[in-house]
């Protein structure tokens, strides 16, 4: 069954949204290299119960959190969301080495991150 992994502050200034979980939280952060501003959060041991995330630049300038939601195929899920009246927000994207990712709304508008796992992904 799928569940979420991951979730995403989206802001217009992620190095003061990562500063700011950090100093109030203990969280560990550090920027994550590639193209995009994109902060890494780690909320606690892996020990531990509970999911790590990220801070990255709000595209539109809205902020936002995105929980992100592990499946099997991004492509058989995107059929899905479709069929049953969702909405894909930000088509499947390759994460080289990682995975790819995609965004879609619900039926109510509330938007969500899709993760195929994919170590081969360019």
């Amino acid at each position: 069954m799928p569940r979420v992994i991951h979730f995403e502050v989206h802001s217009k200034r992620p190095d003061r949204a990562a500063r700011f979980y950090a100093e109030a939280f203990g969280w560990l952060t550090h920027p994550c290299g590639g193209p995009d501003d994109y902060w890494v959060l780690s909320t606690g041991p892996d020990s531990e119960a509970g999911i790590d995330g990220g801070v990255m630049r709000a595209r539109d300038n809205a902020p936002r959190i995105v929980n992100t939601i592990a499946v099997e195929s991004i492509d058989d899920s995107i059929e899905r969301i479709v069929a049953n009246g969702g909405e894909i927000v930000l088509p499947k994207t390759a994460v080289p080495g990682v995975g790819y990712n995609a965004y879609f709304k619900d039926t109510e508008g509330n938007c969500f991150g899709l993760h195929q796992s994919d170590a081969e992904a360019e």
